[in-house]
């Protein structure tokens, strides 16, 4: 007997991809990012590559501004993962390299976002995450 396995359409990567719990995550992240806070599809990267000192990692979710540069992470886990502060060094990892404004983790559960201010070193949670 062959099993069956379930598929997501992916509408970055415009394509279907195996249904995992961290992907249903990102997929319905994507859509809440889209269609509630407005964020153009077309200015988003998924599984987009970062380097950390020799290691070459993928973010979850990269939002690029309008001149291309990278405005926002997005940590995606899966629901019953609890996000932790291994889950907080992660996303710095990342952002060590691209500066970002917001980071968002997210287990599809709790959503954390945090505004970044490089100029006085200081990370502010919000409340929610920011309109496009």
């Amino acid at each position: 007997m062959v099993e069956e396995k379930t598929h997501i359409f992916d509408d970055v990567r415009k394509k279907y991809l195996l249904l995992t719990p961290e992907e249903w995550v990102r997929q319905n992240f994507i859509h809440y990012l889209n269609k509630e806070k407005k964020y153009p599809l077309g200015l988003m990267g998924v599984e987009q590559m970062v380097k950390y000192n020799s290691l070459k990692t993928r973010a979850d979710i990269v939002i690029y501004n309008l001149e291309g540069k990278p405005n926002v992470i997005v940590e995606c886990k899966a629901p019953e993962v609890k996000i932790t502060q291994d889950t907080f060094n992660q996303i710095a990892k990342y952002n060590s390299q691209l500066k970002v404004k917001y980071l968002i983790v997210t287990n599809g559960m709790k959503h954390f976002c945090c505004q970044m201010d490089y100029e006085n070193n200081k990370i502010t949670f919000l409340e929610d995450v920011p309109a496009y």
